[in-house]
């Protein structure tokens, strides 16, 4: 008997939960001219006396706004509220109640000339009010004072004409009265132009209707506010909760937001695994949420979302380009929308999201039924649904929209193959960027990422107003990496620079970006950095550090901070950069090219100045003549600073931190996104071209190491297996490997090679010596091989003996010079052949 009991209050609840739900909400309509309306509010939305009243009465309320500017009742006044398509719009609103405020502007001298005809058009307009189907109740506004003569409005005509006509109208049908004059007549000062209330008029009107519908006081509220409803906590953010066309709104606000106010909109399950949007509140995106949960996409769903965004983007100044989140049923609305609003999308994050309404909803009778329901089908119909993102991808991709999911390659809710697969497939077929970060072994829950960096990463670097301070250089195309990765399902990329190159950083970001974009590709990386080394040193190590690995398809290099910290001088930066490029050409006319510029101290104060750093602008030149594309971070990321994004200490100085390394990669992946789109899916592979002849005759495009083993008549030098310092520090690759070394002076050798310039790696430590040298004979030169660093560390180094040389056999002297210091430990001879 208790089960019995209980199983029926459990069944009694129910009804009482589904009666709840399915109680509809009562329908108002404000009726009225440019005051209903809004007119000088700053936010109407919100502080039009419509937008109050919403927020007093609550969400039981479907509270419209249907104010038109400048609009008279009079028929034959210069512009007929019931003559305007937004009258009939009203009457298809079927409202349960209707509150009317005309005759303002029917007080002018060319309205009112028509005067007699007041009483009748004004029952005409109740008429047709009075015969819907709802029924509704009526209240007949008084119009608010005219404190002013303006636009040609008469308050005298309000006071003698038409309040009377408005309650004699009132008395005879039985209509309450709303006296708005009589609450606003103490307040002059309430107004914007003695004419139009301002916020603090228009909040005592509403809270006057407030008082005539319900018979209590109107509820304090914050006029304010940056947005409407109540205000709540949101993990630790300020939140807003309220009512845009009857469905529920929130917005959650960043302590301070970011340039161009980005948004991140959601349009199912507010706050459920919220990573990523609490990751974004930390850098200034509002979140905001608007229920479209069960609409599964439709058309309906798209003009709720279409007007929401209005007011998102009018009346609170958030950016035109939104960022939407689509978590699971979600994405029939992110995709859909997208498609039929591309222009105003910054990039699309969609989490396990429902591509194909045939996968799901389709194996859920009930939820098939509500699709049906919802977008006005029949079952027969769906043999031509129109309605499937897998099938509306190309608007998105003719404007650039790029793509972020997250699935679990195990989801058996909204199998992964059958939907975002699918899409990603199409998208990239028709030259769209989509990336997928796939969890192994997971279901279709848990949605998002424990640590939601790389999404984060990719909608913040997806903005326009990020994206504005971006240095990018586009030159040939990428085109070739592309159809490697995407259709060979192979690729391999190396990296070559110096210390920023080499540490965790930029490199893993793109190493892992590239997986993403390609989590079909197997990837070959060459990590080929090494700090303290510029461009002539990668030119030599170049066929070792790199050819020698793997060819790749695309290549970074970058040398600018080295080759200005080195001192090394113009001729040096152009040969050397420009060797490693002809060098790469030659050997692989296909091999794509990216040249990178980082920053550095001495680089603020010049680009602060509108000066172009001279190594980069050296780079530049060498980069435009082989028609490289080229990023230049450095000037991207000194706009920032002086923009006051963070300073130099934030960003970590020369050698970044994480989130400073962050700003590298994204200007890396929107080259990628601006090269890898449109039709490169159609091209095919082409060398690049490779000019007959180069910038410097003596550049190092034949650059290579020498093995120290060649080295002849060794008279006080000693090849030692695994070298390292007895005291002090150098570098990774240059500890417990083989080594020329002196340690006295007057120790000789000579070396002989083939080329036409030759030189030495050595580690420079805190005895570097005084070099004597001589190439075939000649008078022996001196070189002072300690440098600015060599007191704390073995620093390596290339130094260049000869670089002119006729292309010969030559031999090389070497003598180490007398003095206090007497060592030199060589790693390589290098020649350029």
């Amino acid at each position: 008997m208790k089960k019995r009991n209980i199983l029926l209050i459990c069944l009694c609840l129910i009804s009482l939960c589904v009666a709840a739900q399915e109680k509809k909400p009562v329908k108002i309509a404000c009726v009225g001219n440019s005051i209903t309306y809004g007119w000088g509010i700053k936010n109407r939305f919100q502080n039009s006396y419509p937008g109050m009243l919403s927020q007093f009465m609550g969400k039981e309320y479907d509270i419209r706004n249907f104010g038109i500017s400048g609009r008279v009742l009079l028929n034959k006044g210069d512009r007929p509220y019931m003559h305007e398509p937004l009258f009939f719009d009203l009457l298809k609103f079927e409202p349960d109640i209707v509150t009317i405020k005309l005759g303002t502007n029917d007080s002018k001298p060319w309205n009112w000339c028509y005067g007699k005809e007041f009483k009748t058009d004004l029952n005409e307009m109740l008429d047709k009010l009075e015969a819907l189907p709802s029924k509704p109740k009526v209240y007949l506004c008084l119009p608010v004072p005219a404190v002013q003569l303006n636009f040609g409005i008469r308050d005298s005509i309000i006071t003698t004409d038409i309040i009377p006509l408005i309650r004699s109208v009132a008395k005879k049908r039985r209509l309450p009265v709303i006296d708005l004059y009589k609450v606003l007549e103490p307040h002059p000062d309430y107004y914007v132009d003695g004419i139009h209330p301002n916020e603090k008029g228009t909040a005592l009107i509403a809270a006057e209707i407030y008082r005539t519908l319900t018979g209590n006081e109107a509820p304090a509220i914050d006029t304010t506010q940056p947005f409407p409803g109540k205000k709540s906590q949101w993990e630790g953010f300020d939140r807003y909760d309220f009512l845009c066309n009857m469905r529920q709104a929130t917005v959650v606000v960043p302590r301070r937001a970011a340039e161009g106010r980005p948004w991140i909109w959601r349009p199912a399950f507010f706050g459920a695994f919220p990573a990523v949007d609490k990751a974004l509140l930390e850098k200034g995106f509002h979140v905001v949420y608007y229920d479209l949960t069960h609409l599964y996409g439709s058309p309906r769903a798209l003009r709720l979302g279409s007007d929401f965004y209005d007011v998102m983007c009018r009346n609170y100044r958030l950016s035109s380009h939104v960022t939407l989140e689509g978590f699971s049923r979600g994405g029939l609305f992110a995709f859909n929308w997208g498609a039929k609003n591309p222009d105003k999308v910054a990039c699309i994050y969609v989490d396990a999201p429902v591509c194909d309404v045939f996968s799901w909803p389709g194996r859920h009778r009930e939820l098939w039924k509500g699709l049906l329901e919802e977008w006005g089908l029949k079952e027969e119909e769906m043999n031509n649904f129109k309605g499937n993102p897998i099938d509306n991808l190309a608007p998105l991709v003719r404007a650039g929209v790029p793509v972020i999911s997250v699935c679990g390659d195990s989801d058996r809710t909204v199998p992964y193959e059958e939907n975002m697969k699918v899409v990603a497939e199409r998208y990239r077929a028709l030259g769209g960027q989509v990336e997928i970060i796939l969890k192994p072994g997971c279901d279709h829950h848990p949605h998002s990422l424990e640590q939601p960096e790389a999404v984060v990463d990719f909608i913040v670097r997806n903005q326009p107003d990020y994206q504005k301070k971006q240095v990018i250089h586009r030159r040939s195309s990428l085109a070739n990496s592309y159809l490697k990765f995407a259709k060979e399902k192979k690729g391999c990329v190396a990296f070559l620079g110096g210390s920023i190159t080499e540490m965790r950083g930029w490199r893993n970001m793109i190493q892992e970006d590239l997986r993403q974009r390609f989590p079909d590709t197997e990837f070959t990386f060459v990590d080929a950095g090494i700090p303290s080394t510029g461009s002539t040193p990668h030119a030599f190590r170049f066929e070792n550090d790199v050819l020698q690995q793997a060819v790749p398809d695309l290549l970074f290099v970058e040398a600018a901070v080295n080759d200005d910290t080195n001192h090394f001088g113009y001729i040096q930066q152009v040969r050397g950069m420009e060797g490693i490029l002809r060098h790469a050409r030659t050997v692989s006319p296909e091999m794509d090219i990216v040249m990178l510029h980082f920053i550095y101290d001495p680089f603020i104060s010049l680009l602060d100045k509108g000066i172009q750093p001279q190594v980069i602008m050296n780079h530049e030149s060498v980069a435009n003549y082989y028609n490289v594309p080229s990023i230049n971070l450095a000037e991207e990321v000194a706009h920032r600073m002086r923009d006051g994004e963070f300073d130099w200490k934030q960003f970590g100085g020369t050698h970044p931190a994480w989130d400073g390394h962050k700003y590298y990669a994204a200007a890396i992946n929107r080259l990628f996104d601006l090269e890898w789109s449109g039709d490169v899916a159609q091209s095919s592979i082409r060398p690049h071209e490779l000019p007959e002849q180069p910038i410097d005759t003596y550049s190092y495009d034949k650059g290579t190491f020498a093995d120290i083993r060649s080295a002849r008549q060794l008279n006080g030098w000693r090849v030692v297996e695994e070298w390292k310092p007895a005291s002090g520090n150098t570098r990774k690759g240059f500890v417990n490997v083989p080594m020329l070394v002196a340690e006295r002076a007057g120790a000789t050798l000579s070396f002989p090679f083939e080329g036409r310039a030759v030189g030495i790696f050595c580690v420079a430590g805190p005895q570097a010596c005084v070099l004597e040298y001589s190439v075939d004979g000649a008078p022996f030169k001196q070189l002072d091989t300690f440098t600015d660093w060599s007191r704390g560390l073995y620093i390596p180094w290339v130094y260049m003996l000869e670089t002119e040389l006729t292309p010969a056999r030559h031999t090389l002297r070497l003598r180490v010079a007398k003095g206090g210091r007497t060592e030199c430990q060589i790693r390589n001879f290098v020649v350029n052949k």
